[in-house]
């Protein structure tokens, strides 16, 4: 079966987060490029870790709106609330003893599908190890029928978030990509 095929429109942000919230995973895009996404659940990490055939020791960017942030159990360095949101991915201590990668995306089409479903996974849209995907067309083309459903739109980024791991200091860059480190790492 086909994936369900949903227009970007602000219309459709009630629809899709109702999608995420039972369970669905879809493509979205965002600030970056296309994300494999779904709320944050294990049943629904075990479905992207298949559907990427990505290794289960790779964890996902979470990404949340600036007030479920705010009550995330993050260690969050005060700077981020300065910069964010941002194509910029933080690795943070948790309250749990773990790490996170978290990101407060700069796309008020996501940041208003995630106000309704709340924080949701994203990964880039490929196969583990192979090119991401940039546009409906590729996403569709490789991943209709995997999917529940992919929203169609322009993307406007063609490389993934800069990711800075700031569980210590000095920060250190772990990924260059759409944000420019310098503001954070000196």
């Amino acid at each position: 079966m086909e994936s369900m095929v949903i227009e970007k429109s602000s219309e459709n942000t009630g629809r899709i987060a109702e999608l995420l919230l039972s369970k669905k995973v879809g493509a979205l895009p965002c600030d970056t490029i296309y994300g494999l996404s779904a709320v944050v659940s294990e049943e629904t990490a075990e479905r992207i870790y298949d559907i990427k055939n990505r290794s289960q020791s790779k964890s996902f960017i979470t990404l949340m709106t600036l007030s479920q942030l705010r009550t995330a159990g993050l260690d969050v360095p005060e700077i981020l609330f300065d910069v964010w949101p941002a194509p910029l991915t933080a690795i943070l201590n948790g309250n749990d003893g773990k790490t996170h990668a978290v990101r407060v995306p700069s796309d008020s089409f996501v940041l208003s599908i995630m106000e309704k479903s709340g924080p949701i996974y994203s990964t880039s849209v490929n196969i583990s190890g192979e090119k991401s995907l940039l546009t409906f067309d590729d996403v569709y083309a490789a991943f209709s029928g995997k999917l529940d459903f992919i929203v169609k739109a322009e993307v406007s980024g063609t490389s993934a978030s800069t990711m800075i791991d700031m569980t210590s200091k000095p920060y250190k860059v772990i990924r260059h990509g759409s944000f420019d480190p310098s503001a954070i790492t000196g």
